[in-house]
């Protein structure tokens, strides 16, 4: 048969060559589906005995017919490989004749073979049912031997690999019928070998089964679930038993194709008809649309005559009782002039150089058009103002030549328009456009818009950030105009200049790598060149300064008094000192240039604001006034320093002032400023407010017990009279709760100072000044310590000697007026100051 075959060949090949002087030769390959890519199909070179190496001199190139290249030709071993898997199923369907064409194509002179490759099937799809789960209803009274059609299972495989065999679950109740189609299909019935009882069993779960006889051999099972219904005894019957309709490619979704009806002599739920699709593939159920209450079957999907020219589809009409009754709508697809042609490129060449000879060959392409008859002939054309012509071959083949000389001083460049018409109605027509560019050689160097970029940068700045860019142009065209950027080796700061900036090669945008630090760089200098693509490149060079600013980003620091973790040194300041007295001098700098580091002070919170000044500029610390014996001899103070950076920078200092009576002090106590730290503001306030309602209610007590006296007195009918508040000479019958004032006691109101000093060391008691001149040598300047309950003590003890006086003077004979009595009247004042931070001053009178 091989031998007929070739016999037959060598006849045609002889007939072509006395026809046409273009050999065309048909061979036939075949080759299973889902091989590997790059699996041999056949040797064309040894088939179509031509010498070796004759495909590489001839420039045999291999022309696919289909859409995609499922082969490859190797033109020095002429062996036909498989390019891209081929799934025989997606390429050709159910069809069972699967056949790829390609061509191979000589040139010098032109050669045609046809190959046609035939696509064999393998068994590689498993049955499906359109459903997960059959349901079925069937009335109780159905008769055995019944038969009720099941929906088949769909294997694309063909032949053997398709569909052999059913099988059904093991029941007592059921049993499969299997028949032959004409299309070699199996139709398969359920058949009810039992008589139903609702009553008994009003459900069924069976498992359906489709076998294919390939090797291996796949399944596809479906569960049929089965519900036994009542008395419905008629079963819907459609009017015709085939529908046929034509339908135009490219119809629109819900196009109305035909309408069935089906009729049921039962009444009521029983009559109730739906209509559904029944054993129809999925493609079909994605095409089109069956209404279930009016039989409309209206178009769902894309209707392509390309892709199938006719269909086949069941309907199934179910009335309420679960009967149904079948139907077939047979489909054809009329064509419509739909594809335009498609002009396909199998070489080109698209840079040329201005001195090619005439009759050069630019391009070869060829046409094709997926519609049939008059709608896929075609025709081909190119503008005539072009220095480019056609030239036709057989097959649709065109080649592009040139036929005028080229310049590209006067024309660099040509689109090249190519034209393709069908002869349809109406003509469909699509273009191709070539781009065909006159060669140019490398002429031009880069040259940069500026001699030299200036750019600026904040230090402190963010890395990758965009500094600014360079750009350099180049005159050339293509390849050799096109400019790209590098950054040249150098050194900033020791470090290589590649490690601090970088430049986009395709834009010459300039980034920082890292943060910059003005302190430490002020500015640098960076080459970049710009080097075209030609061959040789050409290059050039130009220089980028970089200026970084500064940034207010460091806070004043303080150099004398230090503020870390060493001991505070204490300042000394004679109590004798006089205003503006120089008592140090504070010192800060600031990492800053410029106005960031203009650095003003300021006083922020002090023991005695009153007493001390700084200066804003030169931080020199003085006295504002003489000090006097109520200055506390422990100052601090809390100094501040600003730079006059956006926004500010501030720092603070502590330092500890101490007054003493001069510098030759013998022992001058050095106080941790850590240990001087004022007590809470809200705790000290709580214990002000707790030390005034004491006294006041100390004071209240009082108040009611003097009234009480006085009541009691006049009660009695006694003569007390109060003696006036004046203050005689101490007389010698004073008792020694109340001492004169040589024993160191006071005769006399005087106003007291407290100073109490939250977390000082200690706390101060002063006499200030005398209301009343005192006639005593003793010194009015006594301290006193903090414990204060020692004169709360004397206070009742003289109250009660005054009283038992004026009570003696009351009952002397004369009853004489008297002018005072001797006794100690103590007047106490008690303030306090909440100030948190400062001493707290309490005056007592």
């Amino acid at each position: 048969m091989e031998d007929c075959f070739r016999s037959k060949q060598g006849l045609c090949f002889l007939l072509i060559l006395c026809v046409t002087d273009i050999l065309c030769v048909s061979i036939h390959y075949s080759v299973p589906e889902e091989k590997k890519s790059g699996s041999l199909v056949a040797n064309v070179l040894k088939d179509l005995k031509l010498g070796i190496g004759e495909f590489s001199a001839r420039k045999a190139q291999l022309v696919s017919k289909s859409s995609k290249e499922y082969f490859h030709l190797d033109t020095n071993s002429g062996n036909l490989l498989i390019n891209e898997k081929i799934d025989r199923e997606a390429l050709c369907g159910q069809t069972e004749r699967c056949i790829l064409q390609s061509e191979i194509v000589l040139q010098n002179p032109l050669e045609l073979y046809t190959i046609e490759i035939k696509v064999e099937d393998v068994n590689d799809n498993a049955p499906r049912f359109s459903k997960n789960v059959f349901q079925l209803e069937i009335p109780e009274i159905v008769p055995p031997n019944t038969k009720f059609p099941l929906e088949s299972a769909q294997d694309v495989d063909l032949g053997e690999n398709s569909i052999q065999n059913y099988t059904l679950s093991p029941n007592a109740h059921f049993k499969l019928g299997i028949e032959s189609k004409k299309d070699g299909g199996k139709s398969v019935d359920l058949i009810l070998d039992k008589l139903l009882d609702r009553e008994k069993q009003p459900n069924f779960e069976l498992t359906f089964i489709a076998v294919d006889g390939g090797i291996p051999q796949r399944t596809g099972t479906v569960q049929i679930q089965i519900n036994v219904l009542d008395n419905n005894d008629n079963f819907p019957q459609f009017i015709q038993s085939e529908y046929r309709a034509r339908l135009k490619e490219n119809s629109p979704q819900d196009t109305l194709l035909s309408k069935v009806e089906a009729r049921d002599l039962d009444s009521g739920s029983n009559a109730q008809i739906t209509y559904s699709f029944h054993r129809v593939p999925e493609k079909i159920r994605d095409l089109f649309h069956v209404h279930e209450k009016t039989g409309e079957i209206t178009v769902l999907g894309e209707i392509d005559y390309e892709t199938e020219t006719s269909y086949e589809m069941n309907i199934r009409a179910t009335d309420g009782g679960g009967l149904s009754g079948y139907c077939n709508v047979l489909v054809e697809v009329e064509d419509v002039n739909d594809n335009a042609p498609e002009v396909s490129v199998i070489s080109l060449t698209n840079i040329i150089k201005e001195d090619s000879p005439l009759n050069t060959v630019i391009a070869l392409f060829s046409i094709t058009d997926k519609d049939s008859g008059d709608n896929g002939k075609t025709m081909c054309s190119v503008p005539m103002n072009l220095p480019f012509g056609l030239t036709t071959s057989k097959n649709n083949y065109y080649q592009l030549m040139i036929q005028s000389p080229l310049d590209r001083e006067i024309v660099p460049e040509y689109n090249v328009t190519i034209t393709a018409v069908d002869r349809g109605s109406p003509r469909l027509t699509s273009t191709r456009i070539i781009y065909v560019q006159v060669s140019d050689v490398n002429d031009n160097t880069p040259v940069f818009e500026k001699s030299l970029f200036e750019m600026r940068l904040q230090e402190n700045n963010i890395p990758g950030l965009l500094m600014g860019s360079v750009h350099a142009i180049d005159l050339d065209m293509e390849q050799n105009g096109k400019v790209t950027y590098s950054l040249l080796p150098g050194n900033i700061s020791g470090s290589p200049a590649a490690s601090y900036i970088s430049v986009n090669s395709e834009t010459g945008n300039v980034y920082a790598l890292r943060s910059l630090d003005y302190e430490k760089i002020k500015d640098f200098r960076v080459t970049v060149r710009a080097t075209d693509g030609g061959i040789p490149p050409l290059s050039s060079d130009v220089v980028v300064q970089v200026m970084v600013t500064d940034e207010n980003d460091n806070a004043p620091f303080f150099l004398y008094p230090l503020q870390n973790s060493t001991p505070l040194c204490n300042e000394l300041l004679p109590k004798m000192s006089e205003a503006d007295y120089l008592i140090t001098k504070v010192v800060a700098v600031d990492g800053d240039s410029g106005q960031n580091s203009w650095l003003s002070y300021e006083l922020l919170k002090a023991t005695d604001p009153g007493l001390f000044s700084i200066g804003a500029q030169n931080g020199e610390v003085k006295t504002r006034r003489p000090l006097t014996e109520r200055d506390s001899s422990k100052q601090r103070l809390v100094i501040a320093v600003r730079d006059n950076g956006v926004p500010p920078q501030t720092s603070t200092a502590m330092l500890n002032v101490l007054l003493v009576d001069g510098f030759s002090d013998p022992y001058l106590k050095v106080v941790d400023v850590r240990q001087q730290n004022p007590e809470d503001e809200g705790t000290l306030t709580m214990y002000l407010v707790i030390c005034l309602a004491s006294v006041s209610f100390v004071f209240l007590l009082c108040i009611i017990a003097f009234v009480g006296i006085k009541m009691c007195k006049k009660d009695n009918g006694s003569s007390f009279i109060v003696a006036p508040p004046h203050f005689p000479p101490a007389r010698p019958d004073i008792p020694e709760n109340c001492t004169d004032s040589q024993s160191g006691s006071l005769s006399r109101n005087y106003q007291y100072d407290v100073c109490l000093t939250g977390g000082s060391l200690s706390s101060e008691f002063r006499f200030l000044r005398p209301l009343i001149p005192v006639f005593s040598v003793a010194d009015p300047n006594i301290l006193v310590s903090d414990k204060m309950s020692s004169d709360s003590q004397d206070l009742p003890n003289c109250v009660e000697n005054a009283s038992k006086e004026q009570v003696q003077a009351s009952l002397t004979e004369d009853a004489a007026p008297r002018s005072g009595g001797p006794g100690c009247t103590v007047n106490q004042a008690i303030g306090a100051n909440a100030n948190s931070g400062q001493n707290d001053w309490l005056s007592y009178q």
